[in-house]
């Protein structure tokens, strides 16, 4: 969609870790966006959203969170934890010297933002967060634990389509053939055997199937204090969210009263971020940046 750089960088567990950095098309804005994926997914979610934002002036570094995409996979399970994954990106700001950035996070990766917030708070201007927050929904974490981490292969890029198609279309029940197969090419790459597999470390699944990552904490509630007090702040829902629930998505809202909001209409978990009342908010979100 737009050239990008391919970024390494070493974690402090010493991992060989990897992102995208799309340079700004027009010199605009001196804050760049650091886009985080969700839980299974990899910075190819971010291959349309970036080169816009990409044209709006903003440098855009879309990273792929350990054991995902091109980064290395843990050595051990514990450490695909959001604390460990919030240390990962001070790692690679300091690789890239961005001493502050804007973060987008979608699912996960607002979680990783949020405790980026406890880590190293000074490092976020502001945030969007995408279809997450401190209270989640058990029902959606149930959907998704339920075909995370299965390690899936498939033969040809049809089973691939379908699969991924099967898990989502409830999610994105207007989706063509042809989004679907996008999807398909961000998830799935050959391995040597010359099967499609799946970009990613099924154990990065292990702490939401072992009831490790639980639907709040008094921990992640006082991460989205810190992280919407006096900053600015955009929630963008899936208006048929499995995850983040009307209930949910209120009660962030009451805890931070200066929140920006807005509702993708007709998509679940979790907005691709370029769908038109998306794009829109997020444009006026960041045009009051600098």
């Amino acid at each position: 969609m737009s050239d990008f750089k391919d970024i390494y960088f070493t974690s402090k567990d010493g991992l060989r870790l990897y992102a995208r950095d799309y340079p700004m098309q027009q010199a605009k804005s001196s804050l760049p966006v650091v886009c985080i994926h969700g839980l299974t997914r990899n910075s190819a979610d971010f291959d349309e959203l970036a080169p816009w934002l990409a044209s709006l002036g903003r440098r855009v570094i879309a990273v792929d969170v350990r054991g995902r995409g091109k980064s290395e996979h843990a050595v051990k399970v514990d450490h695909y934890h959001p604390w460990v994954y919030a240390n990962d990106i001070v790692s690679l700001c300091q690789h890239l010297q961005i001493s502050q950035a804007i973060f987008i996070g979608t699912s996960m990766g607002g979680l990783i933002t949020m405790t980026l917030a406890l880590r190293k708070q000074g490092l976020i201007a502001a945030a969007i967060l995408n279809d997450v927050g401190p209270v989640l929904s058990v029902k959606g974490l149930n959907r998704i634990a339920s075909y995370a981490g299965g390690g899936n292969r498939f033969q040809n890029w049809d089973e691939a389509r379908t699969y991924i198609k099967e898990i989502n279309q409830s999610a994105f029940p207007n989706n063509s053939d042809a989004e679907w197969d996008k999807w398909a090419r961000r998830a799935f790459a050959m391995n040597p055997q010359g099967q499609l597999e799946l970009q990613y470390d099924p154990l990065i699944a292990m702490p939401l199937k072992t009831g490790k990552l639980k639907a709040t904490s008094w921990l992640i509630r006082w991460a989205f204090r810190r992280l919407t007090k006096r900053r600015p702040c955009l929630l963008v829902r899936g208006a048929i969210s499995d995850l983040l629930e009307p209930t949910q998505a209120e009660m962030m809202r009451q805890m931070a009263p200066n929140l920006d909001y807005v509702e993708v209409p007709e998509v679940g978990h979790a907005p691709m971020l370029t769908e038109q009342a998306a794009k829109q908010a997020i444009q006026t979100f960041l045009e009051k940046l600098a």
